[in-house]
């Protein structure tokens, strides 16, 4: 099996708070490290009741302090939303603290609404300068040139590879030209996963960072010892969705019995195109869903996700996942993704 690694939202769950929420992100990177996770990738969020990473790098140090070996990065950086200058400094000290471990994720899109990127004192308009801007972040990471004005310190030199995040054809088009990693996610935004692929390795361009595409999707896995219970589980994470449809975000529910039946048909097919890619279940079903996708999609890498309510289940479907990947591929039923 390819390499699995961690997106974790830092959730707050209904009766919680943001500082265990950061206690349990940390306890959970403890463990993933442990069960062979390759990385452990926090994103940016901003006036998001329900998650507790917006201060992203802080919660990378904190991660990355707490570990060892894991690779710990952001998944994503919102570029619009910060001076490149800012972001190759924080992951400059990042990257000097704990060296060889570091990724930096950048996204276009703000991670929040117009009003709070107001708050942010960004202009909606600062997306367009997406490509630009990560030519100048990318360019704080290599060697000062004698005489250079503006340096990162920490920054300039050091090894920090970049990912371009995308939920769309344009992030593959960028990742491709720029011969950069791509992490398409599919976790929440499914509908052009395939064509992001396939536009990707058509057209990508070899680099300094990298000689070949490398592609990362997101997937949301739900796994626990029995498929009703999975499926129990995987209830918070359809209420959240929906609850942000509606435009009321809020901290993670808890699961709850028969949560499909009290949809209208509109709210049901949302639902079923927005997380058309996750995998809910036993051991075995796990085993199967993941070698589908991968078998459908080609993918060098798959980040895993799961927004479980109670932290003990949310540790217990990541190590069912962990142990998916070590199971023999014999093992596996061959089937394949639809597009």
């Amino acid at each position: 099996m390819i390499p699995l690694s961690v997106l974790d939202l830092a959730p707050i769950p209904e009766g919680s708070n943001a500082a265990e929420a950061l206690r349990r992100s940390l306890d959970l990177a403890q463990h993933a490290e442990r069960w062979g996770y390759h990385r452990f990738w926090l994103a940016e969020h901003h006036s998001m009741p329900g998650i507790a990473s917006a201060a992203t790098s802080v919660v990378i140090a904190h991660v990355a302090g707490g570990t060892s070996t894991m690779r710990v990065g952001a998944g994503g950086i919102m570029l619009p939303n910060h001076s490149p200058l800012v972001i190759a400094e924080q992951f400059g000290t990042l990257a000097s603290l704990f060296p060889g471990r570091i990724d930096l994720g950048v996204g276009r899109a703000p991670g929040s609404d117009q009003m709070t990127v107001r708050a942010l004192r960004r202009s909606p308009a600062s997306a367009e300068s997406f490509p630009r801007d990560v030519t100048e972040l990318m360019a704080y990471f290599r060697p000062a040139e004698p005489g250079q004005v503006v340096q990162a310190v920490p920054g300039a030199g050091l090894d920090v590879p970049i990912w371009i995040l995308g939920s769309s054809l344009f992030g593959a088009q960028l990742a491709a030209a720029m011969g950069l990693r791509f992490a398409f996610a599919s976790h929440f935004a499914p509908a052009l996963m395939m064509q992001a692929i396939d536009l990707y390795r058509a057209r990508f361009q070899p680099s300094e960072q990298l000689d070949r595409p490398y592609v990362m999707l997101g997937i949301n896995v739900i796994a626990a010892d029995g498929d009703s219970e999975a499926e129990w589980l995987f209830t918070s994470l359809q209420q959240a969705f929906l609850n942000l449809r509606r435009g009321r975000p809020g901290r993670l529910p808890p699961p709850v019995e028969d949560y499909g039946r009290n949809l209208n048909p509109m709210e049901q097919a949302m639902l079923r195109d927005t997380l058309a890619y996750a995998v809910v279940g036993s051991p075995e079903t796990v085993r199967q869903g993941l070698d589908a996708f991968v078998a459908g999609t080609g993918a060098d890498e798959l980040m895993v996700t799961a927004q479980i309510f109670e932290h003990q289940a949310r540790l217990r479907s990541f190590e069912i996942t962990a142990e998916a990947k070590d199971a023999p591929l014999e093992s596996f039923s061959r089937v394949t993704v639809s597009p």
